[in-house]
Order: C-alpha cells, then sequence, then structure tokens
C-alpha cells in the first residue's frame, strides 16, 4: 500500500468516525424506511399504469369485435342483396380485425402476466417494508431507553460528585466550628483567671493599684476583727 493510498484509508477513516459520532440511528432508519416506501409506491405505479394499458387494450378488443359483428351483418345484408363482392369485401375487413384481436389478446395475455408479475413483486417488498418499520420501532424504542438509562447515569454521576463536594464542605464547616469552640473555651478560662483583663488592659495602672489597695485595706480590717475576737476570749 502506497502512502496516498495509506492516507486515503486515514481520512476515510477519520471521517467515518466523525460521522458516526453525529449520526442519530433514529432518523437514519426512518430515512431508509422512507426511502424503501418511496420504492414501493413505484412499483404499485407500475402495477397501475399495466393494469390501466391491459384494460385499454381490452377496451379496443370490444370495438374491434362490435366492428366484426358489423362486418358480418353487412357481408349478410350485401348476399341477401346480391352483392356478392360487398359482401367479400366485408369479410375481408372481418378477417383483417379477427387477426387484430388475436394480436390484442396475445398483448393482453403478456400485460396480464406482467401485471401478475408486478403484484407478486409488490406484495413481497409490502411484507419487507412492514417488517422492517416493526424492527425498525422496536430497535428506535430500545435506543431511545438507553439514551435515556445513559442520561439518568450521567445526572447520578453529577449529584455524586456534588455531594462529595458537601461532604468536604460540611467536614471543613465542622472543623471551623471545633476551633471556634475551643478559642472560646480558652478565652472564658482566661477571663476566669483574669488574665484576659491583663491581657486587654480594660483596667488602667492606676484602677488596679486602688482595686489591690482595697482588698489590701479589706484584709488588715478582717485582720483587726479576728485580733479583736481573739482577744475577747
Amino acid at each position: 500500500m502506497g502512502l496516498l493510498d495509506r492516507m486515503g484509508v486515514i481520512v476515510k477513516a477519520k471521517v467515518n468516525k466523525v460521522l458516526d459520532k453525529f449520526e442519530d440511528p433514529r432518523e437514519t432508519l426512518d430515512y431508509s424506511y422512507q426511502k424503501q416506501l418511496e420504492a414501493l409506491q413505484k412499483v404499485k405505479r407500475g402495477v397501475a399504469e399495466v393494469a390501466t394499458s391491459k384494460k385499454r387494450l381490452e377496451l379496443q378488443k370490444v370495438k374491434l369485435e362490435q366492428s366484426m359483428n358489423k362486418l358480418e351483418s353487412q357481408a349478410r345484408e350485401a348476399l341477401e342483396l346480391n352483392r356478392e363482392d360487398l359482401a367479400k369485401l366485408a369479410l375481408q375487413r372481418k378477417k383483417q380485425l379477427e387477426q387484430e384481436i388475436e394480436g390484442l389478446n396475445q398483448q393482453i395475455i403478456e400485460l396480464q402476466a406482467e401485471q401478475d408479475k408486478l403484484s407478486a413483486a409488490e406484495k413481497r417488498l409490502s411484507a419487507k417494508v412492514e417488517a422492517f418499520r416493526t424492527k425498525k420501532e422496536v430497535i428506535k424504542a430500545q435506543y431511545s431507553a438507553a439514551e435515556a438509562q445513559v442520561k439518568i447515569n450521567e445526572a447520578v454521576g453529577g449529584i455524586s460528585e456534588e455531594m462529595s463536594d458537601v461532604g468536604l464542605a460540611i467536614q471543613r464547616a465542622e472543623s471551623k466550628t471545633e476551633n471556634m469552640k475551643a478559642r472560646a473555651a480558652a478565652l472564658d478560662e482566661l477571663a476566669d483567671t483574669g488574665a484576659l483583663s491583663d491581657l486587654t488592659g480594660s483596667k488602667d495602672d492606676i484602677e488596679r493599684e486602688l482595686s489591690e489597695l482595697k482588698q489590701s485595706g479589706d484584709v488588715e480590717l478582717e485582720l483587726e476583727k479576728l485580733k479583736q475576737e481573739v482577744g475577747k476570749r
């Protein structure tokens, strides 16, 4: 295989792959069914045309037979009038018509055979088209069901991915909540020990010193009170 041949095969393969991607088998089946119906219509028109031609010949035959009867009557009448020459002429024309009728009969027989042949072909083709239509609808239904199943699976897959993202978000939220609780507990503990006040500097130095003096004064007063009580004993 030459280089150009290989390139041709590769291009055809890629084109077929692209076409296959965009092809909807349901549309292809409907198109094939439509083409078969058109072919069937052509066969039916052929049958009708043959039947029409045969009927036309049969009508022509009837007219010739009427003419033959008329010529025979004329021959009889000519003989009754002693005109044998006219009777002979009439019979000669009658003979010609007989030959034409024989020819018509042969054509009618041939057309009848052709009509029978086409009618049989039409029946076979009609059966095939009907079988194709039934199979086409089954395949289309199966394809639609498979297509719907694929879409459902894709949707479920999308939901699973979203749920995975939601799960991660919940984990992050729970982690932040725990951190926030730990921070709040630590602040409570610092507030209880007073360290938080010192750290925050909510009391200035004078206020803190006055508080310490007050606490010291209270201690001294309580000490004196205890001393007096002890001294009373």
